[in-house]
C-alpha cells in the first residue's frame, strides 16, 4: 500500500473539498443568508466558478479558505450579539416590561469597520484603485430622497453629501479634475490623485424617483462599506495637504446648501493656520500668556470654529483662486496640474439659477476660476462688473451686460476636455450648440473622427503653436504594411492599399529629389520637360508594374503567417478580423449619416 493512499470517502480531495456551496457554507457558520450576504460583502468575499460543479450547476459556490476565514471574523461575534439583543428588546416589549426595554436600548451593541478598511487596503494606493464604485455609490444615496420603508434614513443621505462634497473640495481645490462628460446617466467625472485615475457617475440635480423591485438592503450594506472607506481616504487627503479633519462648516452658508463653497472657505482658512502659528511663536510672552488663556476657556471645536469666522469675516470673491501657498509638505505640481490650474485664470463666472450650480462649482475652481451664483451666500453679486463669462441655460434674458459673454454650461465642459478656451460663437444663447464629444473615447482608435474633433484639434494645435502634418503623410505611412499584416494590426485589402500608397509617395518622393538636383545642375525647366516627362512615364510605368508584385507579396505574408499559426490562435485572428471588420462598417454607416444630414442642410 502507498505511503499517501486514503480509502475512497474518508476525505475529499479536488474541487469537493476546494469548494462549497452557499447553502453548506451558512449552515457551517450558523448564521442567516441576509448576515451571510452581509459578512461577504463587508469582507470582500465573493462566489467562485469551479471547472467541475461537484453538487450541480444550480448552486452557488465559495471557496473553502475564504468560509474558514469568515468563521474566525469578530464582526461576525457583532452580529451574533445584536441578534442577542433584538430579542431580548423584543421580548421585553411584548412582556409590556418598558424599564427593561428602554435600559436595554441604551445598552446596544455597535461596531465598527475600521480594521476591515485596515485589512482590505494595506497601502493608500489600494484603497484609491478601488475607490471607482465607492464614488459612484456615495453620489448616488447623495441625492436619493430618504424614503423610511426602505430603510433610507435622513442621516444617511447628509452624511453621503458631506463625504461627496468633501472628496470634491479637495479635488478642486488641489486641481485634480481632467475630464468630464454629461451623459443621459448623469455627469460622469475623471481625477488622478497620486498617479491613479479615479472615475464616478453623479446624478443629474432633479428630483430622483426610487424605483421598486430593487434589493436597498444589499445596496446599504455596500453603503455602510463604502462611507467608512471615503472617510478613511478624505482624512488622509485632507492631512496630506496640512487641512485639519473633519473641516468644520460656516452654518450660514451651510443653511444655504452652499457646501462645496463653505469647504472651500475651510481649507483657505486652514491653509494660513502655519502662518498664523509662526507669527504666534514671535509675539511677545504676555500676548501668548493670554492666548493660552482664552484657549483653556474654548474647547477644540469652538478654538476652529473661531478660528474660521475671524479669518474670514466675509465671502471674499479671491477666495477660490487661494491655493494653500502657506501649507508645509507641498510637492511641486506636476505640468498637467499646471495646465489644469491656469485653464481658468484671471476668468470670473456668474451662474444663473437655471443651471446646476453644484457641478459649476466644481469644475471651474478646478481648473483656476472664480466662481458666483444668483442668490444668498454668493462671493459677488451679478452686477460685478469684473465678471467675464455668465452662464446661462434660457433663450432669454432680463438684462444683459456688455462687458461679459453669455454661454450655454455646455461651454465649460468642453473647455475643459479641450484643455483651452474654446470660442464662444458656437455657444451663444439661443443656438444649437455643437456635439458635445465623449473625452473617454478614443477616436483614432475607433476609425472616425467627428468633424468638431477635428476642429478642436486645430484649436490646440493653434493655442500651442505647432505645425499640422501635411495631408496624407503620417506616421502610419513610415510603417511596413507587411509587418502591420503579419501583426494583425490591419487586414488583407488595408495591408494592399498602403503598400500602394507607399509606393505611390516613394514615387513622388523620388520625382521631387530629381527635379531639385536637375535646379541645383542649372538645368532650365523649359530646358528638358520632354526628357522630365518621358522619364516620368517610364517610372510611372515601373511603379504601375510594381504594384501588383507587392500585392502578391502582402498575400503570400498573410498566407504564410495563417498557415503557420496555432488553431486557437488562428480563430483569434478571424475573431479579431470580424471585429474589424464590424467597427468598419460602423464607421461607415457614421460617415453616411453624416452625409446625408449635410445633404438635407444644403438642399
Amino acid at each position: 500500500m502507498p505511503k499517501h493512499y486514503r480509502p475512497p470517502g474518508k476525505k475529499k480531495e479536488g474541487n469537493a473539498a476546494r469548494y462549497i456551496t452557499r447553502s453548506q457554507a451558512v449552515k457551517h457558520l450558523q448564521v442567516s443568508l441576509p448576515v451571510f450576504r452581509r459578512l461577504c460583502i463587508l469582507k470582500g468575499i465573493f462566489p467562485r466558478e469551479p471547472k467541475k460543479k461537484v453538487k450541480g450547476n444550480h448552486h452557488t459556490y465559495y471557496h473553502t479558505k475564504d468560509i474558514l476565514f469568515l468563521k474566525h471574523e469578530p464582526l461576525l461575534e457583532k452580529f451574533r450579539d445584536i441578534r442577542a439583543y433584538d430579542k431580548k428588546v423584543k421580548k421585553a416589549l411584548s412582556k409590556k416590561n418598558r424599564d427593561l426595554a428602554e435600559r436595554l436600548l441604551t445598552r446596544k451593541p455597535d461596531y465598527t469597520l475600521d480594521m476591515l478598511i485596515r485589512e482590505r487596503y494595506p497601502s493608500f494606493i489600494d484603497a484609491l484603485r478601488d475607490l471607482d464604485d465607492c464614488l459612484t455609490m456615495i453620489h448616488l444615496f447623495a441625492a436619493l430622497p430618504a424614503v423610511e420603508r426602505e430603510k433610507i434614513q435622513v442621516k444617511r443621505i447628509h452624511n453621503c453629501r458631506r463625504l461627496s462634497h468633501e472628496w470634491q473640495a479637495y479635488i478642486s481645490r488641489t486641481h485634480k479634475l481632467r475630464k468630464t462628460f454629461i451623459s443621459v446617466k448623469g455627469i460622469y467625472y475623471q481625477v488622478e490623485v497620486e498617479g491613479q485615475k479615479v472615475t464616478w457617475l453623479t446624478p443629474h440635480a432633479l428630483q430622483q424617483v426610487v424605483p421598486e423591485g430593487v434589493d436597498y438592503n444589499i445596496m446599504l450594506t455596500f453603503l455602510e462599506f463604502y462611507e467608512t472607506l471615503l472617510a478613511f481616504v478624505n482624512f488622509k487627503l485632507y492631512h496630506s495637504i496640512n487641512v485639519k479633519y473633519p473641516p468644520i462648516l460656516d452654518p450660514r452658508l451651510e443653511a444655504l446648501a452652499a457646501d462645496l463653497y463653505a469647504l472651500a472657505r475651510f481649507i483657505d482658512a486652514n491653509s494660513k493656520v502655519p502662518a498664523l502659528e509662526s507669527q504666534s511663536v514671535s509675539s511677545s510672552g504676555s500676548e501668548q500668556a493670554e492666548a493660552q488663556q482664552k484657549g483653556s476657556e474654548l474647547d477644540e471645536s469652538e478654538l476652529r470654529l473661531a478660528q474660521l469666522q475671524h479669518q474670514l469675516p466675509s465671502n471674499e470673491p479671491g477666495a477660490l483662486m487661494h491655493l494653500m501657498e502657506n501649507a508645509s509638505g507641498e510637492e511641486e505640481d506636476d505640468e498637467e496640474t499646471r495646465e489644469c490650474k491656469a485653464l481658468f485664470k484671471n476668468t470670473k463666472f456668474f451662474l444663473s439659477r437655471e443651471v446646476p450650480r453644484e457641478s459649476m462649482l466644481f469644475v471651474i475652481p478646478a481648473f483656476g476660476g472664480v466662481v458666483s451664483w444668483e442668490g444668498e451666500g454668493a462671493p459677488f453679486d451679478e452686477s460685478d462688473q469684473s465678471i467675464t463669462h455668465q452662464i446661462v441655460d434660457r433663450p432669454t434674458q432680463g438684462r444683459r451686460f456688455l462687458s461679459r459673454e453669455y454661454v450655454q454650461p455646455q461651454w465649460v465642459y468642453d473647455s475643459v476636455n479641450a484643455r483651452i478656451i474654446l470660442p464662444v460663437e458656437e455657444y451663444l444663447v439661443g443656438r444649437v450648440p455643437p456635439p458635445h464629444l465623449s473625452p473617454f473615447v478614443d477616436n483614432e482608435a475607433e476609425g472616425y473622427v467627428p468633424e468638431y474633433a477635428e476642429t478642436i484639434r486645430r484649436l490646440q494645435v493653434a493655442a500651442r503653436k505647432e505645425v499640422l502634418p501635411m495631408p496624407g503623410l503620417g506616421k502610419e505611412d513610415l510603417d511596413d504594411p507587411q509587418n502591420l499584416l503579419a501583426e494583425g494590426i490591419i487586414s488583407r485589402t488595408e495591408a494592399i492599399e498602403a503598400a500602394e500608397k507607399k509606393q505611390k509617395m516613394s514615387f513622388l518622393q523620388k520625382q521631387y529629389l530629381d527635379e531639385l538636383k536637375m535646379e541645383l545642375d542649372g538645368v532650365q525647366y523649359s530646358a528638358g520637360p520632354s526628357a522630365n516627362k518621358q522619364n516620368s512615364a517610364e517610372e510611372t510605368k515601373a511603379g504601375e508594374e510594381s504594384l501588383p508584385e507587392s500585392q502578391q507579396e502582402a498575400e503570400d505574408a498573410a498566407n504564410l503567417s495563417t498557415v503557420l499559426m496555432s488553431r486557437k490562435k488562428r480563430k483569434l485572428l478571424e475573431a479579431m478580423q470580424i471585429g474589424n471588420k464590424r467597427k468598419k462598417d460602423h464607421v461607415g454607416l457614421l460617415k453616411e449619416r453624416k452625409k446625408n444630414i449635410d445633404a438635407k442642410k444644403s438642399g
